[in-house]
């Protein structure tokens, strides 16, 4: 289990909001044992891009039923957790999903459930079972990746990464004819929204995010 200290950061002060921040390491070094490490940021009030992927590429969830299973566990808990997703893709071996987190507090919990719950429920339909079900990138919570949005340019960049997964891997030649790209807040709507509640992470500068927003522009 992860025990995570608490700050109020100045750098967050936006539009009248403080923004709680929990982090899973306060390490200044990116790197350990030659490997990048893999931090969860846990913020109140944030847009979030968050993906995850099958081990091994695997594609768990090549049938209907796995889809199935994903979809039920996803919308039940990012619900019951007060996550918003704007656009969600899951395709045959990994998903992206792009929203806005109420209470930071809330997204380890979340994604535990989340991932806990699909990988038994999704094994019980393999002919073999699959564990680790999800790719492991270090100790811990660390089977998902999730970077907070810094700014407007960057949530359009992400939105339209995760709306596009199904083109960009060649599974239809528009997202609208893939049933596994669901929109649930349109782009537009989500930014006016966004803004007005200072819902992005201005003024924080952190490396990863840099290389993100770099290979979501490919």
């Amino acid at each position: 289990m992860f025990f995570w200290r608490a700050r109020f950061s100045d750098a967050c002060y936006n539009y009248g909001v403080f923004k709680h921040i929990l982090k899973t390491s306060y390490s200044t070094k990116e790197r350990y044992k030659q490997k990048h490490r893999l931090e969860h940021w846990y913020v109140d009030n944030q847009v979030y891009f968050i993906t995850a992927r099958c081990r091994d590429k695997f594609p768990a969830f090549a049938t209907e039923q796995a889809k199935a299973v994903f979809w039920n566990r996803f919308d039940s808990y990012t619900s019951k957790h007060l996550f918003t997703p704007w656009v969600t893709t899951l395709l045959d071996n990994h998903y992206h999903v792009f929203g806005y987190c109420k209470t930071g507090t809330l997204m380890g919990e979340m994604m535990q459930r989340i991932h806990g719950s699909v990988a038994k429920l999704v094994n019980d339909t393999l002919q073999e079972r699959r564990v680790p079900f999800w790719t492991q990138r270090g100790k811990g919570h660390s089977d998902y990746f999730d970077g907070c949005i810094r700014d407007e340019k960057q949530c359009r960049l992400a939105y339209r990464y995760t709306l596009t997964q199904s083109v960009r891997h060649g599974v239809c030649s528009n997202w609208r004819d893939y049933p596994h790209t669901h929109v649930n807040i349109e782009f537009e709507r989500g930014l006016r929204r966004a803004l007005e509640l200072g819902a992005f992470m201005e003024d924080v500068p952190y490396q990863r995010y840099k290389r993100t927003q770099k290979n979501m522009r490919r």
